[in-house]
């Protein structure tokens, strides 16, 4: 790790551990929960996607693996909410369940992000980092996703593809996890995507409690010192994709790439003025 890594990725601001106990039984789930989650998805590749096959029948099967991936997420996240690890705070639920045809951006501030978006929104793909084709994830990816190491040109078509059908693409445009502290450079392929697609950009921004132990560089026995995750997640104003239309493409999605980091990164500065973390301490 380089040291600008590391000045990104310190726990430097963190309070001291609050409960000693409470923070190892947090620990404990935590891996346990992810042990269970690759577990899972091995499952889901070996076993379940080949019966979901046959009941496609000509059914997209991309878009059924999907739909039920949502599902065990939505029952993973139930599960871990039940035992203390983890919740979630989203003003309307139906909301997400209704977005059709738009590419959806968000920071990134942990392992999770994907997994409670996609839980929110069933009715999504999501272009994932090729690298975890080599984990135990790698079964359903590899059938229901699309990783970023596919041709640029390739990647805007499946994209294209399944927004035409009314699906969505979650991306997030850091390309990586957010930093604790610093800033990551937004990376142009989402707008792109959404120029080629057609396709407005709606931004999210996920906020809640620190997600030290599911960030990048995080050690595997860490957690959040004080707090449970909480995962605050607020829809911001949608990007309407004809505006920039008029404009030459590397114009544009360098204007729509601008236009999506400014909303994240406004409401992440507004974030803890409206927000205090003790009101998620379970402690």
């Amino acid at each position: 790790m380089t040291a600008e890594e590391k000045a990104k990725y310190s726990r430097e601001g963190l309070p001291k551990i609050k409960n000693i106990f409470t923070y190892s039984f947090n620990v404990l789930l935590k891996i346990i929960f992810l042990i269970y989650f690759g577990v899972g998805a091995m499952v889901l590749a070996i076993v379940v996607f080949p019966f979901l096959r046959i009941y496609a029948h000509n059914k997209d099967f991309g878009v059924v693996a999907r739909a039920y991936v949502s599902r065990t997420f939505r029952d993973f996240l139930s599960q871990l909410s039940f035992f203390g690890g983890s919740k979630v705070i989203v003003e309307d639920r139906e909301f997400f369940k209704n977005i059709h045809g738009k590419v959806i951006v968000a920071n990134h501030p942990s392992l999770l992000d994907f997994v409670y978006i996609m839980s929110l929104v069933p009715n999504s793909n999501c272009i994932v980092r090729g690298g975890l084709t080599k984990t135990p994830l790698a079964g359903v990816i590899k059938q229901a996703y699309i990783t970023n190491t596919t041709e640029f040109a390739d990647l805007c078509k499946l994209c294209k593809e399944t927004i035409d059908k009314g699906n969505n693409v979650i991306i997030f445009p850091e390309g990586t996890r957010s930093p604790r502290h610093g800033q990551n450079n937004y990376k142009k392929g989402a707008a792109r995507i959404a120029l080629y697609s057609n396709a407005n950009v709606l931004p999210l921004f996920i906020g809640g409690t620190d997600k030290y132990g599911l960030g990048k560089k995080d050690p595997l026995f860490a957690y959040n010192p004080v707090e449970r995750y909480v995962y605050d997640i607020q829809v911001l104003p949608e990007i309407n994709i004809a505006e920039y239309k008029d404009l030459a493409e590397p114009i544009a999605a360098k204007h729509v790439t601008e236009k999506m980091e400014s909303l994240i990164r406004s409401a992440g500065a507004e974030y803890p003025k409206t927000h205090s973390y003790q009101t998620y301490n379970n402690y």
